[in-house]
């Protein structure tokens, strides 16, 4: 049994991939907060609406779905009520696993989570660590959880942060690329419709290459950079305003600030 504690949006999404990959309705059950919720989730899918207690009393595999700023009350709520063996799955941003070690029975196994919005697509990525108490089959029922809705990658926990900054937030900064390209495209006078899509399909295109090919982005991006010609002349001037830096510096500044969320 698998239970999913704060079914917002997230949280939802990977109930329904799950689903989608072959798990019961019956396998599952979900806490909300608004009773509403609880009756759209319970009619969408099937599945149990139970308290934070119950969930944690019942379930084999607990995934802590809520924002940062609820895991603290969450776990006070749940703690005295998850049994010794259970998996605790954390997918709160910036929270670390001795966080939720602590606020739970001794030797409870914690695996920690980031992923991303493209999970609502089965795009995700989602890359998680392990507490001092998960081992390799703790690791392996994440990834089982989590697969279904996309990529997984194990990464040490000292690198949540950055992961957080580069993937977690990553896909804003491909919609921010895309936004930019839009408005380059309406000021050479296409219309709006069109310079979408033309940007959405070579975004598209280029991710497909850059994931099947096996290449090298510096590779893919010389093939279509030919001496003397058009594409040389939009690199130089990205070149010219420090755009590589500035991206540099962007992601640093997100796992920055993920730090200091996380502290405080």
């Amino acid at each position: 049994m698998i239970a999913i504690l704060g079914a917002g949006k997230m949280g939802e999404a990977l109930l329904s991939g799950v689903l989608r990959a072959g798990r019961r309705p019956s396998e599952l059950m979900a806490t909300v907060r608004r009773e509403e919720r609880g009756a759209l989730l319970r009619e969408r899918y099937g599945i149990e609406i139970v308290s934070n207690e119950e969930a944690a009393a019942k379930a084999g595999t607990l995934v802590l779905a809520v924002k940062p700023q609820d895991m603290g009350a969450l776990l006070d709520e749940v703690g005295a009520h998850v049994p010794p063996g259970r998996l605790v799955v954390s997918m709160a941003a910036g929270i670390t696993t001795p966080f939720v070690e602590q606020r739970l029975p001794a030797g409870v196994p914690v695996v920690r989570v980031m992923s991303n919005t493209p999970v609502h697509v089965d795009e995700a990525m989602s890359v998680i660590s392990a507490g001092a108490h998960a081992g390799e089959e703790h690791l392996k029922l994440a990834e089982e959880l989590l697969s279904p809705v996309g990529k997984v990658l194990r990464i040490p926990e000292s690198l949540q942060d950055g992961a957080t900054a580069l993937s977690g937030s990553g896909p804003a900064y491909f919609y921010y690329l895309v936004e930019a390209m839009v408005d380059a495209g309406i000021l050479l006078g296409m219309p709006r419709a069109a310079a979408l899509e033309m940007v959405i399909q070579s975004a598209v295109g280029a991710a497909v290459m850059l994931r099947d090919s096996g290449e090298h982005p510096v590779l893919l991006r010389e093939a279509v950079t030919s001496p003397g010609g058009t594409t040389i002349a939009a690199i130089r001037e990205l070149e010219r305003h420090g755009v590589r830096a500035a991206v540099l510096e962007a992601i640093e500044a997100a796992r920055n600030r993920g730090r200091e969320l996380a502290g405080g």
